[in-house]
């Protein structure tokens, strides 16, 4: 099998394993990140949504060999140390979890939209795909709304 050396959330990692396992697997079985969740598997529901390079990826699709020599950002990396990303603040201010696994890719949808652009729209927020069983879509609008709001205010 061959080695992929990438990084995730900031730390190195060299693995020894098949090119077209999912980068999902890895993180979970692996190497114990537990914050992106498998949903469908098919890309779909987006539970699983995290960053490569900065750029939102659905992880239960990408195999392992698309991170060799990248960096892989998952919720767990987002935070600069105990200072939560703007995104995550909003989150907790707008109260938007219910059961909250789909919180994660939610954020992490999230923050790639905004890491891209901060004057967002309506329609822009609707091309994030992520499902949420529990329907707290209304609140996730308005906390993706604060955050912009924060990262434009400095």
């Amino acid at each position: 099998m061959p080695m992929y050396t990438f990084s995730v959330n900031g730390k190195p990692v060299s693995l020894d394993l098949p090119a077209d396992m999912p980068l999902l697997w890895v993180l979970r079985d692996k190497l114990n990140v537990k914050g992106p969740k498998y949903g469908c598997g098919i890309g779909v529901c987006r539970a699983c949504t995290s960053h490569l390079n900065g750029k939102e990826i659905q992880l239960c699709v990408t195999p392992v060999e698309q991170a060799d020599g990248q960096r892989v950002t998952t919720i767990e990396g987002l935070a600069d140390g105990d200072d939560l990303h703007p995104v995550q603040e909003a989150w907790l201010e707008q109260d938007v979890a219910q059961c909250g696994y789909c919180q994660p890719g939610q954020i992490m949808a999230a923050a790639a939209l905004l890491a891209e652009k901060r004057d967002i729209t309506d329609a822009d927020i609707d091309k994030i795909e992520n499902v949420c069983r529990c329907g707290s879509y209304f609140r996730i609008r308005q906390a993706i709304k604060r955050a912009a709001e924060k990262m434009n205010n400095g």
